[in-house]
């Protein structure tokens, strides 16, 4: 958290509906995960979706490199806080402590994004929050797959609706992905990651392909 965030945190109310999120259900089959629309309260969304940052290319952008309002800066501040950790430690029967989180934003996605992966080993938790009105579009809703062959073969699809969160162990089978999709389509992803060493490496990583799309543009920078 950078010294901009630590600056407007309070002891505002939680953003986040931990009581639908300590009874909702994990799914076993076939990795560990779970999908929670309203993950975040009703009253706090028109104020976190103005504070969303404005993002204008594809592409991860590490939170700390981003612009966003306080409300947002916030709902960054409850998802790395202990309150939440302990209901996610409790969730999936894992340990975190000392494990460092890192939080990536995203705005847009383009032709190149939702190929089928498992995410590095490097992560222990992934959990990604849609920010996006009612999603009528057949691309850009993640797929829960059981093999990393075949988009078509899932047992569940989240569409990218605003305040539903997805959630997963990541394992060697964790597979997922989605049908392209080119536009606007906004989610930050908070994983909890192996050591800071991991945090570093991964945060320079997005810093550098942020950077370049910035000043290419999706089409000549491919990174």
């Amino acid at each position: 958290m950078n010294a901009h965030a630590a600056s407007v945190l309070t002891d505002s109310a939680s953003m986040l509906d931990l009581t639908a999120f300590n009874s909702a259900e994990l799914n076993k089959s076939p990795y560990e995960y779970m999908v929670l629309p309203d993950f975040l309260k009703a009253d706090a969304l028109e104020a976190i979706s103005r504070d969303f940052p404005v993002i204008k290319q594809a592409g991860s952008f590490p939170f700390d490199t981003l612009k966003c309002g306080p409300a947002f800066i916030e709902l960054m501040h409850q998802l790395e806080g202990e309150t939440f950790r302990h209901a996610v430690e409790k969730k999936f029967n894992v340990d975190l402590t000392g494990r460092p989180t890192m939080i990536t934003v995203r705005g847009h996605t383009d032709e190149t994004d939702g190929r089928i992966h498992t995410d590095s080993k490097t992560k222990i938790i992934t959990m990604l929050i849609y920010f996006n009105e009612a999603w009528q579009k057949s691309g850009g809703r993640l797929r829960i797959l059981r093999s990393g062959t075949d988009l078509e073969d899932y047992v569940a699809e989240v569409e990218p609706a605003i305040g539903t969160l997805l959630a997963f162990r990541r394992s060697d089978n964790s597979w997922h992905g989605h049908k392209p999709f080119v536009g606007e389509r906004k989610a930050l992803q908070l994983n909890w990651v192996l050591d800071e060493q991991v945090k570093r490496r991964e945060q320079k990583r997005h810093g550098f392909s942020a950077f370049f799309k910035k000043l290419f543009g999706n089409k000549e920078y491919a990174g």
